[in-house]
């Protein structure tokens, strides 16, 4: 298991804070350093399971599949209006993260990134219906053999940081890393509105594994 770049300063600075915490007592209060270093260790766990990043190699490269950008669970499934880049209606398919999920976004498809603006926002929850364009968030759109795909990365009411690595005019492969999310949050995909749907709202997804649509051709 990998642990992914974006939790070394979070793990550094966690093994200072629980170091001194665990020092501290040895002098004034040993009775509790077992507690402590317990309480310390499940912690410290925590954190190397949130950032957390397993290597993913994509089964069938196709660029008429469009897979999960994020591990989570599927919430939304409809079709809407697009106002910040399509301008047109389009299929939404959004993929919750918790916190216990693995939190690397990936690109669901190859292609060259036509599109990548950060809005920052608020920080509703990321089920929230306003959270698409209300909260922080990073949209980029990909241009594929297929069409354009649009990926919305969203904070959530824990998330406080959204980090995206893609930059217009670059080439980007099926299953590349595509960005990091910290502490719940959400992507949400914009698809033509005649792509086929290959996932059922409330499924569980893993990025890289799951296809969550077909494009059309």
């Amino acid at each position: 298991m990998r642990f992914h770049r974006e939790g070394i300063p979070t793990l550094v600075l966690s093994l200072l804070i629980l170091g001194l915490f665990n020092i501290i007592p040895v002098f004034f209060l040993p009775g509790l350093q077992p507690w402590l270093v317990l309480a310390s260790l499940v912690l410290l766990g925590l954190v190397v399971q949130f950032f957390r990043n397993p290597g993913r190699a994509i089964a069938q490269a196709d660029d008429c599949l469009v897979y999960s950008p994020a591990d989570g669970k599927v919430v939304v499934i409809e079709h809407v209006e697009e106002t910040e880049y399509f301008h047109d209606r389009r299929l939404m398919i959004s993929v919750f993260m918790s916190p216990m999920n693995v939190h690397a976004n990936r690109v669901p498809f190859s292609g060259k990134v036509a599109y990548v603006k950060y809005h920052p926002g608020k920080y509703l929850v990321a089920w929230h219906p306003k959270s698409s364009t209300e909260n922080e968030r990073c949209t980029a759109v990909i241009e594929g053999p297929f069409g354009p795909v649009l990926v919305r990365q969203i904070a959530g009411a824990m998330a406080r940081r959204i980090v995206h690595y893609l930059q217009p005019g670059e080439s980007v492969r099926q299953g590349q890393e595509l960005g990091f999310i910290k502490f719940g949050s959400r992507v949400d995909i914009f698809l033509p509105p005649d792509a086929e749907i290959l996932v059922q709202l409330g499924q569980k997804v893993t990025g890289n594994v799951d296809v969550l649509a077909r494009m059309p051709f």
